[in-house]
């Protein structure tokens, strides 16, 4: 019994921190143009909000049939800051860029030499594969 009353004033208190939609502030929108494709597949989208969200892209058929598209979206973050992505998706996928994307740390030695010397094998290998030819390691 003790449970379930902690458990109701839990949720009662948790609740309240929870906006419902109606008491959320309403958002204008600045600005809204949409471009819906036309007979070559090219078409674009611009939005802008009057809390500083905005995106805009830009697009067309892609040769192998898919849509190319370029743009980049903006939004205010918590600090005061603005976020900034821009991207292409095409048929290499989804490639965003921003200073806000991690970064892999730098290779933290050199690469030995044996294994350059295999890396380069595999590609003399490759090739003369695509030659038709067979190739032999020679160890130095």
């Amino acid at each position: 019994m003790k449970l379930i009353i902690v458990a109701m004033v839990m949720g009662v208190a948790l609740a309240q921190d929870v906006k419902s939609l109606d008491e959320r502030p309403l958002v204008a929108i600045v600005r809204n143009v949409q471009s819906a494709p036309d007979e070559t597949g090219a078409h674009s989208s611009d939005f802008e909000a009057e809390n500083g969200i905005r995106f805009q892209l830009s697009g067309s058929q892609g040769l192998e049939g898919g849509a190319n598209m370029v743009g980049a979206y903006s939004y205010p973050m918590e600090d005061g800051t603005l976020a900034e992505v821009t991207f292409v998706a095409d048929e290499k996928g989804y490639q965003p860029d921003s200073s806000l994307l991690p970064v892999a740390p730098a290779f933290p030695h050199p690469i030995p030499e044996y294994v350059l010397k295999q890396i380069e094998f595999a590609r003399q290998q490759e090739e003369a594969e695509a030659r038709g030819e067979a190739v032999r390691r020679q160890d130095n």
